[in-house]
């Protein structure tokens, strides 16, 4: 019986989600279609090349004060504002534009109580 050698090739499966749900989901994405590499984005984003790593994988989420960044390197906003209460709305604008309460409160000369009772729709 005659032995002959074979390769077969067969297409490797996208890594990319093709319907992002996380953050990271979204990173992800961006930087396959871009065909760059995770210290890039990671250097872009200013943080370390685990963080997009972890947020990749879902292991952790970005912390607020990177999500304009984020959203810069995305060229859109992966998060959703449709229908939210007031409060929502105020969390979705600090977590946007990278604000904490303390720092949003400060910068409409309230204080950060004021704050969180707004996002939690106390007022």
């Amino acid at each position: 019986m005659p032995i002959c050698k074979s390769t077969y090739r067969v297409p490797k499966p996208s890594k990319i989600p093709p319907n992002p749900v996380s953050i990271g989901e979204h990173i992800k994405k961006r930087r396959l279609e871009q065909g760059i590499f995770q210290k890039e984005v990671a250097k872009i984003i200013g943080v370390t090349e685990n963080s997009i790593y972890n947020w990749e994988n879902n292991l952790t989420k970005p912390p607020y004060r990177f999500l304009p960044k984020i959203i810069k390197f995305l060229s859109y906003n992966p998060l959703q504002a449709q229908e939210l209460t007031l409060g929502e709305q105020i969390i979705y604008y600090r977590k946007i534009h990278g604000l904490s309460q303390k720092k949003f409160a400060k910068l409409l000369n309230v204080d950060e109580t004021t704050i969180r009772d707004w996002e939690n729709n106390r007022h």
